[in-house]
Order: structure tokens, then C-alpha cells, then sequence
């Protein structure tokens, strides 16, 4: 630093370097704003830089991986206020114009790792070809990170939650900007707008696109999902039971079993106690996954380039906390904008029958999170009412159901795949109860699915030549249907764990993203009291909702349901759906989000 008469001047320090692996390495002097002189030093892993004094606990490094945006700034004073560490007597009565170029990225949050906080460093230097080479090379570097999106789809539900999605979307859009993300947003103004839009658009105009980004809440995500896989998606309808499918004269799509199969029927949970169901080979068995004759066949389902993004606005958000780890806009938009990718396993819901007196016309939805039916499709039923109170309605409903106490008659077959996972889990259930009787105290081991998730990592082995790697659970050689029957509260298939706020575990805590599993969760009629200590087992972190005698917990991959009753509706990812009788499977991986999955 030198001093010319009442002006300061900022020596030119820059020189570049080749390392080992020669990537370049800059160096230069700027001024860091309130911070002061640096030594600004870029290589391969980012950026860092020493300061020119001790400046206690101040950051000195950011990765390239963290950063999302570098921008050239207009030439600007810098104020004395702003350096607080520097040699203020030489600035003294003066302010100094300089270049500046800013560096936009994000730490973690302390409390919450899931959670991203946007900061961003302004550097400093007279020289304007100083600033340029540090912008120019900075956003090399970032051209070069892999998977970050340049055109994104953006459905803005200006109604989802406490009716705050437009004013979400304008939280998150500078960070789209800065990013240099072309964004083509459309505010919906009515229910089913999101679904007509996906469904419609060419499979050409969606190539033209890295994702799609839905503004809202998880209805909101499901009307954009089914939109999006429902014209374009064509599988075989889920395995059933051959009594089942006779009763839905299934007309060869579904993969049926052969007729003197053996079927285990279970009222409790004793269900080991039945035989295996022989290994049969089926013809037609083999699942296709390819788009209808009327769209361009060029858009492959699962598809690794295009991803879904949710940016939370909606009343619980569980499809944003599972996947993200935190129920926050900022870190979604962050997610997005690096690119982040995690496989999502979505179920495939088939109705045969609305009512017991309907004909049998099979239709088809998907969802990401959850379906469920009795105490949860009494909920949804009865939110409707008081749509006006917003995300409050959900609470008072759930009151007033969990007061009426109704417990539904209705035969739920699941698939026994009798796999290494689905044995722990029953066996913990059972030690589980063991332990109970006993009166020892039992919390069961989890494995939770996080960042770089091993299970959610897993190839699956598939064994029988030319089924797809999407449903390979159904076709364990240790397969058999078992059937249950009863009354019950509540029936529930999580595809994920379902965490929210007032879940912090959710409904089940040790669920993974992409593992082809479903969880299908029976609650069978109880005392009121005993309900309402599995509900409060809901809301405690580390707490054992399924441990209870009146609790089915079943891994499978596949299950059907029969109501016995005339009322039927189930919730789906939020939204009211009438089944009085459906099929149910999960396709393992079958979508791709903006996510890294939650932190540790």
C-alpha cells in the first residue's frame, strides 16, 4: 500500500500459476468489502483468500461447488464504513471508487445443516480488466460443474398454503437470475390448470428444458407429476391376487397369478406362519416403460437430464423435507440452481371400482408421498369445509375425525417379497411386541436415508432377463400374497418417510427415497385412548408410532384394498381420491429431483 498525497493507491498484485494438475492459479490483491485487504487466491477446489491482519473468526474460503452466481459490479465507492479493519487514517475525509465483482454461494446453517444461507463476497480493485479476468474465470469454472440447469418450467400456485406462492416465487426469482437460469413461469388461475399443461405439451418443447418447478405445496407437485407421466408413462396395472382380479375382470394387463396359487389370509400378526407361494412363470410378464403413439417417442421415462423442483409454499411441505432436509425456499432454489439430483420412487394407484355398485373402469393417478384412506381420507374430506381457514383447516379436522373415532371394514393383500429388509422389519415388530409384554422398553434400530444414501444408492439385482430395474422387487423368488382383513382406522402407504413439522419423524422414520418399497402402515380399530398415544408417538422425535399391538407396519412393493362399506375416499399427496377398490405399486427410482436428500 502506498500513500500519494491525500489519495490512497492499491498496489497491482496479480500473477498466475500452473499447479500439478495444471489448472490455474490466480492471485491477486483486492479489497474484500468490510473486510479489507486480501490476497485473493483461486485453484481448482475455489476460492480463497488471506487477509492482510488478523481479522478474528471471518470466512476465507468458499468451494466452487457453493457457488452459484458470480456478477461484475458497477463502478462504485467504497465507504470507510464498510472497511472496518482497515487503515482508516489513510482514508480519512476520502472515499475511493473501485471495480467490484460480486461472489454469490451459501453456507450452512449451524443449527440446521439442511438448511442453505445465501452469502456472497464483494471484491474490489481500480482496475476494470482486473475484475473482468477474476469474473471471466470464476464463471469458466462453473460453466463446468455438471447437471446445473440453463431452462427451467415454473408453475406458481398463488393459492397454495396461506395463499403465499407469488410471493415465494418472488423471494427465489434473483437467484434464478443471477444464476443465468431462463425461467418460463405461469401463475395457474385455476384447479387442473398445472395438469393440462403437462399433459399437453410436446415431448419436443419439453426437451427444451432441464425441469420443471412446481411453486406450491405436494397437491400441488402431484397435479404436475400426473400430468406429466400420465400421457406419456405406459406400464402394466399392478400384480394383484387372482380372486381380485376376476372380481375387476382384468383384462390381461396386470401381472395375475396363476389361479390354484395359495393365498395367506392374517388378522394379526402371525403371518409367517404360512407357506410360500410357488415360483410361476408368467407370460406377459415383462414390464415397458415407453411413451403413447401420439407423442413424440423421444422423451424417456425415468429420464436422468429432467428433474422435478418443489419450492415449498404449500400447508406441509413433506415431499420438500424429505427430499431437501429443510422446509425452506432459499435452500429449494439453491438445490435447483446447483443442480442437485436424487431418485424418487413413485407409486402407481390404479381404481377399479368408485363404488360397490360401479363398473369396473380402471383409472390411473401417481403419487410421491402418500396414500391413505379411513382416519386420512376423513381428514382431506373434511378440510374441504374450511378451505377459508388455510393451513389451520388441516388441524381442526383432524380433531374432529380423530373425535368421531370411525373404524372402516374393508381386505388389504399385500405383496410378502420375503426379502432381507421386509424379514428385519417384521422382526423387530415381533421383538418389538415381545418387549412390550415384558415391560422393557424398545426403541428399533433405523437406518435413515440421508445424503449419499447407500440403500437409495443400490443397483438393484434384478435376476430375470429384460424386466426393468423399476419394479424389481416383484420378481423375488420368496413371493406370496397375504391378506388382511378387519376393521380399521386407518390404512396408509408411504412412499417416503413423510416428515414434517408436525411429524419430525414422520410417519415412517427409517423409509428411503428411492428403494422400491412401499410402507403400508394398518391401523386397526382400537380404544380412542390407545389411538391417540400412537398419534402423539407421531409428533415426538424418536418416537415408535408402529410399536403397537394394533399397528401392521409391511414393506412390499405391491398391495390391493377392498372396502366392504358404500364410503370409500382416499388422500393422495393431499388431494381427494374415491376408490372402493384400487391396486397399488411402486416404481423404484422412477423420477429425478432437484435434491441432494437431507444432511446428517
Amino acid at each position: 500500500m502506498e500513500r500519494e498525497g491525500n489519495d490512497c493507491v492499491v498496489r497491482e498484485k496479480s500473477h498466475l500459476t500452473l499447479d500439478d494438475d495444471e489448472a490455474p492459479n490466480l492471485s491477486s490483491t483486492l479489497w474484500l468489502e468490510r473486510v479489507g485487504e486480501v490476497i485473493l487466491t483461486f485453484n481448482q477446489d475455489g476460492l480463497t483468500w488471506k487477509l492482510m491482519e488478523s481479522l478474528g473468526n471471518v470466512a476465507t474460503e468458499i468451494r466452487i461447488s457453493d457457488i452459484y452466481a458470480v456478477e461484475l459490479t458497477d463502478h462504485d465507492l467504497v465507504h470507510i464504513s464498510n472497511l472496518p479493519h482497515a487503515n482508516e487514517h489513510l482514508f480519512v475525509g476520502h472515499e475511493k471508487k473501485m471495480y467490484r465483482f460480486t461472489v454469490h454461494g451459501f453456507t450452512r446453517s449451524k443449527n440446521q445443516p439442511s438448511q442453505l444461507i445465501l452469502v456472497e463476497y464483494t471484491f474490489g480493485h481500480k482496475n476494470l480488466q482486473m475484475c473482468q479476468m477474476w469474473v471471466n474465470q470464476l464463471n469458466a469454472s462453473l460453466n463446468l460443474e455438471v447437471g446445473r440447469p440453463r431452462n427451467l418450467l415454473v408453475f406458481v400456485h398463488p393459492r397454495s398454503g396461506k395463499g403465499t406462492g407469488c410471493r415465494t416465487w418472488e423471494t427465489v426469482a434473483p437467484i434464478f437470475s443471477r444464476a443465468k437460469v431462463e425461467t418460463k413461469v405461469i401463475v395457474t388461475e385455476r384447479a387442473g390448470q398445472a395438469f393440462e399443461v403437462m399433459s399437453s405439451i410436446t415431448n419436443k418443447e419439453l426437451n427444451s428444458y432441464d425441469g420443471v418447478v412446481a411453486v406450491g405445496g405436494d397437491g400441488f407437485f402431484n397435479e404436475i407429476l400426473n400430468g406429466f407421466l400420465s400421457p406419456r408413462l405406459k406400464a402394466p396395472n399392478p400384480p394383484t391376487p387372482s380372486d381380485f382380479v376376476h372380481l375387476v375382470k382384468d383384462t390381461g394387463d396386470s401381472l395375475v397369478r396363476d389361479e390354484n396359487e395359495t393365498i395367506a389370509e392374517t388378522s394379526n400378526d402371525s403371518e409367517d406362519q404360512f407357506p410360500l407361494v410357488s415360483t410361476l412363470e408368467q407370460s406377459g410378464s415383462r414390464i415397458s416403460y415407453s411413451c403413447s403413439e401420439d407423442m413424440d417417442p423421444e422423451f424417456p421415462i425415468p429420464n436422468e437430464r429432467f428433474r422435478f423442483g418443489i419450492i415449498p409454499a404449500g400447508s406441509t411441505d413433506a415431499i420438500v423435507i424429505c427430499t431437501t432436509g429443510a422446509r425452506d425456499p432459499i435452500t429449494s432454489a439453491l438445490q435447483i440452481v446447483l443442480g442437485k439430483r436424487v431418485h424418487l420412487d413413485i407409486a402407481q394407484v390404479v381404481r377399479w371400482k368408485t363404488t360397490p355398485m360401479s363398473e369396473v373402469e380402471p383409472y390411473v393417478r401417481y403419487a410421491a408421498s402418500f396414500s391413505g384412506y379411513g382416519f386420512y381420507g376423513d381428514v382431506i374430506t373434511e378440510s374441504e369445509k374450511y378451505r377459508w381457514m388455510g393451513p389451520k383447516r388441516y388441524d381442526y379436522a383432524g380433531t374432529m375425525v380423530f373425535l368421531r373415532h370411525r373404524s372402516y371394514e374393508a381386505e388389504i393383500a399385500y405383496l410378502d417379497v420375503q426379502s432381507d429388509e421386509t424379514n428385519l422389519t417384521s422382526k423387530r415388530n415381533r421383538q418389538g411386541s415381545l418387549l412390550r409384554a415384558l415391560g422393557a422398553p424398545h426403541k428399533p434400530e433405523r437406518y435413515i436415508c440421508r445424503v449419499n444414501c447407500i440403500v437409495c444408492n443400490e443397483k438393484p439385482d434384478v435376476a430375470t432377463t429384460g424386466v426393468s430395474d423399476l419394479t424389481p422387487h416383484l420378481y423375488s423368488e420368496k413371493r406370496r400374497w397375504v391378506k388382511s382383513k378387519g376393521r380399521f382406522l386407518s390404512v396408509g402407504a408411504a412412499v417416503i418417510s413423510c416428515r414434517n413439522e408436525k411429524a419430525p419423524d414422520g410417519l415412517v422414520a427409517d423409509a428411503h427415497l428411492s428403494d422400491g418399497f412401499l410402507h403400508l402402515i394398518l391401523i386397526r380399530d382400537c380404544p380412542h385412548a390407545s389411538y391417540l398415544w400412537h398419534l402423539t408417538q407421531l409428533t415426538r422425535r424418536g418416537g415408535s408410532p408402529l410399536n403397537f399391538k394394533f399397528v401392521e407396519h409391511h414393506k412390499t412393493p405391491a398391495f390391493t384394498f377392498t372396502s366392504s362399506g358404500t364410503e370409500s375416499v382416499w388422500n393422495l399427496d393431499g388431494e381427494i381420491f374415491q376408490a372402493h377398490k384400487l391396486s397399488a405399486q411402486v416404481f423404484r427410482g422412477l423420477v429425478c429431483m432437484f435434491a441432494s436428500g437431507p444432511e446428517v
